[in-house]
C-alpha cells in the first residue's frame, strides 16, 4: 500500500496538471521581474526576482515572501520533468522523440541553474596602448589592504563586501596588524566636517570628512558609496582610526614597521595568469551616417606562465574563449580610446548547446516517426 502511494505521489511530480502549474508561475515572475525592471534596474531585478527561491517585500512593516522565486519555481519544473521522464513515460520505440525532447529540456533546466549559482560576469576596461591582467565585478566591492613598500611587486589583501560589518574582527598572516570594522556603511554621502558633526577617523583624510548614512541604490546606472570606518591595532596597541570609502577618490596609507599599506575600497577584482594590451580599436560606423557597423580590439596576449605571446581581433559576435574565460566586446570610451571587455566565467556553457540539439533531435525523431507511420497507413 504505502509503495503504491508513494508511485501515485511520484508520477503526480511528472503530471501535467504540475508543469502547467510550473509555467503559470514562471509568466507571472516574468511579469512582475519585467515591472520590477522600471522601479529597481535590470541586475538588482533579477537577483530578486530570478536568482532567489523567494520574493519578498514589506507590505505590513515586516518582511515576507509574496512570490516564489526563480529558482524555486524552475526547480519545480525541473523536478516535474524529471520526474515525467521516470514514472510517466515508457521507454519504447514510439516514445523514443519525446525521451530526448525531455532529456533536453531537463539538461536545459539544469544548465540554467548551475549558470546562474557558477558563473561570473566582470569587466575589463583597457586604454588603447595600456595592458590588464584583472576585470572588475561592478557591482561587488572589497576592502583591499596593499603593501606598497616592496617596488618590484604589490601583495594584496582583499575582503569582500560580504564579510564586513560592524564589529567584525580579523588578522591575516600578510598583514603585520589586527583590523577592527568599526562602521559599514552600505552607501554614504561624505562630506567636509563643520559644525557638530565629528568625524569617526583619527588619521588620513578621513579626519576632515563626515560620514552620513542614505538608502543603498539599486538602478543600472547608479552605485553605492561603500564607507568603511577602521581601527588597526599592532600589539594591542592602535595605530588609529581610518574611514575608507569608494567615494573619496584615494587610498589611505598605514605605516608598520617599516612597511607601507594602501588602504582602498574598489570593485572586487579577479586576476588573471595572462595579460591582455589593447593594441587598437576601431569603430566603424557605415558610410555616410553614424550608424555603428563593428567594434573591434586588437589585444595582444601574454601568458606569464605558458609564454603564449600572440594577437588576437576580438569583435561583435567574435569573442576570445581563453582558460575558461570569455572575452566579449561589450562597450568603448574616452573618444574611441577605451576598450571595455565583458568577460564571462561560465564552466557549463556548452550545457544549451547540448540540450538544444537533444532537442531538436527529438523533435526531428518524433516527426519523421509520424510521417513514417502516416505513410504505411496510406499505402495501406
Amino acid at each position: 500500500m504505502t509503495m503504491n502511494k508513494s508511485f501515485r505521489f511520484f508520477k503526480w511530480l511528472g503530471s501535467l496538471q504540475l508543469m502547467l502549474v510550473s509555467l503559470s508561475l514562471m509568466m507571472i515572475l516574468v511579469v512582475f521581474g519585467t515591472l520590477a525592471q522600471v522601479r529597481i534596474g535590470t541586475f538588482a531585478a533579477q537577483k530578486e526576482y530570478f536568482s532567489s527561491f523567494f520574493v519578498f517585500s514589506d507590505p505590513f512593516g515586516f518582511r515576507m515572501p509574496v512570490l516564489p522565486g526563480g529558482f524555486l519555481v524552475g526547480g519545480l519544473w525541473l523536478i516535474n520533468l524529471v520526474a515525467a521522464f521516470l514514472f510517466q513515460f515508457r521507454f519504447v520505440q514510439k516514445k523514443m522523440g519525446l525521451i530526448v525532447i525531455h532529456a533536453g529540456l531537463i539538461l536545459l533546466l539544469l544548465g540554467q541553474f548551475l549558470t546562474q549559482i557558477l558563473s561570473v560576469e566582470s569587466q575589463m576596461a583597457i586604454d588603447v596602448g595600456h595592458s590588464k591582467n584583472y576585470s572588475e565585478i561592478p557591482r561587488e566591492m572589497e576592502l583591499v589592504f596593499i603593501m606598497t613598500s616592496d617596488p618590484g611587486f604589490d601583495e594584496v589583501t582583499a575582503i569582500p563586501e560580504s564579510r564586513l560589518r560592524d564589529g567584525y574582527s580579523f588578522s591575516v598572516p600578510s598583514l603585520p596588524f589586527e583590523v577592527q570594522i568599526k562602521k559599514v556603511f552600505k552607501n554614504a554621502r561624505l562630506m567636509m566636517a563643520q559644525g557638530n558633526f565629528e568625524p569617526l577617523a583619527t588619521e588620513g583624510v578621513g579626519k576632515q570628512v563626515v560620514a552620513e548614512s542614505i538608502p543603498p541604490v539599486s538602478t543600472d546606472d547608479e552605485a553605492n558609496n561603500l564607507t568603511v570606518v577602521l581601527e588597526a591595532t599592532h600589539q594591542n596597541k592602535t595605530l588609529g582610526t581610518w574611514l575608507v570609502s569608494a567615494g573619496l577618490g584615494a587610498p589611505q596609507e598605514l605605516k608598520v614597521q617599516g612597511q607601507s599599506f594602501s588602504m582602498a575600497v574598489r570593485p572586487r577584482r579577479i586576476y588573471y595568469p595572462f595579460t591582455l594590451h589593447l593594441k587598437e580599436f576601431r569603430h566603424d560606423v557605415y558610410p555616410g551616417t553614424t550608424i555603428p557597423k563593428n567594434f573591434s580590439s586588437l589585444v595582444h596576449l601574454t601568458h606569464h606562465e605558458t609564454r603564449e605571446d600572440r594577437d588576437v581581433l576580438i569583435y561583435m559576435n567574435n569573442p576570445l574563449r581563453f582558460e575558461g574565460n570569455t572575452f566579449y566586446q561589450a562597450s568603448f570610451g574616452k573618444n574611441d580610446t577605451l576598450s571595455i571587455f565583458q568577460v564571462v566565467q561560465n564552466p557549463v556553457w556548452l550545457t544549451p548547446y547540448v540540450a538544444c540539439i537533444l532537442i531538436t533531435l527529438g523533435l526531428a525523431i518524433q516527426f519523421m516517426m509520424h510521417l513514417i507511420s502516416f505513410v504505411r497507413k496510406r499505402r495501406l
